[in-house]
């Protein structure tokens, strides 16, 4: 690799736009590849960043490839596919898979790419598509620290936080217990919204009161904004990712053979909304879905203060 690697992006949704303009701005040659949404590639190529025609070509082009996608078959995809990065894949290239995947792929991936001579890091992210476009993400990193070293500088220029938390997997492991958290409080706020007005205690009221307790926290702050100030784009997650993410987590958990109920019970909640047509919508609606199965309508309740 030289010292000025030339850099691959494959993925330019939410996140993936931010990350890519930050490595442009911060001087690298920088490869794209996006979907049939035309604008974020426009975009960074009027950054002057150039758009590979397959995985395949970019890994021949580049030394780093980031990966921001939305599940583990994607992933796979992209790296075995006749066209994918392990056909074009060299000595010394290095896939960094900025998605939230399933550990599991993630290591059988790995030892496919070091059987190329390549190194696969898994960096998870934390944070929002606003910190994504301000460089200010939180990277989760699984990989060897020689590799760490060799890729902090271009880390760098999207994560505000680097953390190495081990081996490879290791970041996708510490990224699923996080949204094994976060998406569990989807649930449980949910539950709580709807038991709190069927009892009498509208939502804007539980608000004033949890949020700044110890009880509040970010994910309740940015929920709350949709159960009762009726933002639809507080929090974008959606469900469909929700129920995806909470999937793993329950796989992760029969590999290491571990009763995992509430994590269990909270993918009930995803998969029911997935079910109902409702798979787009982003996590904090799945309170009216909640509502729904209760009778009740959230939307007419929120405002009103006791």
């Amino acid at each position: 690799m030289t010292d000025a690697p030339v850099i691959g992006f494959i993925g330019l949704g939410f996140m993936g736009h931010g990350m890519a303009k930050n490595i442009r701005q911060g001087g690298y040659d920088l490869w794209v590849r996006g979907r049939s949404n035309r604008k974020p590639i426009d975009s960074l190529i009027s950054l002057g960043a150039k758009e590979a025609e397959s995985p395949k070509q970019m890994a021949e082009t580049c030394d780093i490839i980031h990966l921001c996608l939305s599940n583990s078959p994607q992933i796979e995809a992209i790296m075995r596919d006749a066209d994918g990065i392990l056909a074009g894949a060299r000595p010394g290239l290095v896939v960094i898979d900025a998605s939230t995947a399933d550990p599991a792929s993630t290591e059988a991936l790995a030892a496919e790419l070091a059987a190329k001579g390549g190194h696969f890091v898994d960096a998870p992210l934390g944070g929002t598509p606003v910190q994504a476009e301000a460089g200010q993400l939180s990277a989760m990193v699984g990989c060897d620290e020689d590799v760490l070293e060799r890729i902090r500088p271009v880390l760098d220029c999207w994560a505000g936080s680097v953390r190495r938390i081990g081996p490879v997997g290791s970041g996708h492991k510490m990224k699923l217990l996080m949204n094994f958290i976060g998406l569990s409080y989807g649930a449980l706020f949910s539950e709580v919204a709807v038991l709190g007005a069927k009892v009498g205690i509208p939502p804007a009221t539980l608000r004033e009161v949890i949020a700044p307790s110890r009880m509040g926290n970010g994910f309740f702050d940015t929920f709350m904004s949709y159960v009762v100030d009726r933002d639809p784009n507080s929090h974008k997650f959606s469900i469909e990712n929700a129920a995806k993410d909470l999937g793993y987590v329950n796989d992760m958990a029969a590999h290491a053979q571990v009763m995992n109920i509430m994590a269990g019970a909270a993918q009930q909640y995803y998969t029911h909304a997935m079910a109902t047509g409702h798979r787009a919508d982003y996590v904090p609606l799945l309170s009216d879905r909640v509502a729904a199965l209760n009778g009740t309508d959230l939307a007419k309740l929120a405002p009103a203060k006791t």
